[in-house]
């Protein structure tokens, strides 16, 4: 039983690409991750080398794995508990996890991993990933009705993406080549009253049958007048539409408006992961 750390994207999709695969509402945001980077280069999330890793069973199967695309914090996807405590292992003693200083897992194993780091920690967010049970439309309707994005769009996105980076404390600014991405697939809506733009939502490639909503965002002085239900619940309908038979969406714990926006639209709590920070 081992970890095993590359910088190799290749190896990695030929050793733990399967086994990430087969848990994808679990692992969405490694799918969506690799997929980038698969299309956009190992650029698409900063300078710095991509990390992976994979963990190896006592019968020789992979059964875990991880990355991380500095600045971003090492992410980890579903794991058997003797992954989680080597891993912890594997923060103070691997050569290429020595950089890290930020981590995102699932609720349990982030608490596992934070007594295993031996480097003090604290939480800096709470999410909780849903899975769409059935769809629901806002009531009551907003005004106004949604539209596929264009490149004519572009300026619009990319301000408002960087708003919403801003906003969240994502790292990174917006870029232009992953919205042309999205856009290619039609894989961002915008809202229109009247027909000025006031909120947009996006959906990832539909990977394994399941997509994932994000972001969504409207402009404050826009908020609260059932804009951000309208996007959701349209570009919910478009990840269907372009095939996905599971779509999944992440809230921020500290954003209860969100999550009870969420929750009418129809999202049910699948599980919590936690991002943690050496202090």
């Amino acid at each position: 039983m081992t970890w095993t750390f590359t910088h190799d994207l290749t190896a990695y999709l030929a050793a733990a690409g399967p086994a990430v695969a087969r848990e994808p509402v679990t692992n969405t945001t490694l799918l969506t991750v690799t997929d980038a980077l698969e299309r956009t280069g190992p650029g698409s999330y900063g300078p710095a080398d991509p990390l992976f890793g994979w963990w190896t069973a006592a019968d020789g199967g992979v059964t875990g794995a991880l990355l991380r695309t500095p600045p971003y914090p090492l992410l980890i996807g579903a794991l058997p508990q003797e992954a989680v405590h080597a891993l912890g292992a594997a923060l103070a003693t691997e050569p290429l996890l020595t950089g890290v200083d930020a981590l995102n897992a699932r609720r349990h194993d982030a608490q596992v991993l934070a007594t295993a780091w031996h480097r003090p920690s604290e939480v800096t967010e709470e999410l909780r990933l849903h899975r769409l049970a059935g769809l629901l439309a806002p009531h009551p309707a907003p005004a106004g009705r949604s539209r596929p994005a264009t490149t004519a769009d572009l300026p619009l996105l990319l301000d408002w993406a960087g708003a919403f980076k801003r906003e969240t404390g994502e790292p990174g600014g917006p870029s232009e080549a992953f919205l042309r991405d999205r856009l290619s697939y039609g894989g961002v809506l915008l809202w229109e009253d009247a027909g000025t733009p006031v909120s947009m939502a996006g959906f990832f490639r539909v990977i394994g049958s399941v997509s994932r909503v994000g972001p969504v965002y409207t402009p404050p002085t826009l908020r609260g007048r059932g804009y951000a239900a309208g996007v959701t619940h349209a570009v919910s309908e478009a990840a269907y539409a372009a095939g996905a038979s599971e779509v999944l969406l992440f809230t921020d714990l500290a954003n209860p408006t969100s999550n009870a926006l969420y929750r009418r639209l129809g999202y049910t709590p699948v599980e919590d992961r936690v991002a943690l920070a050496a202090v």
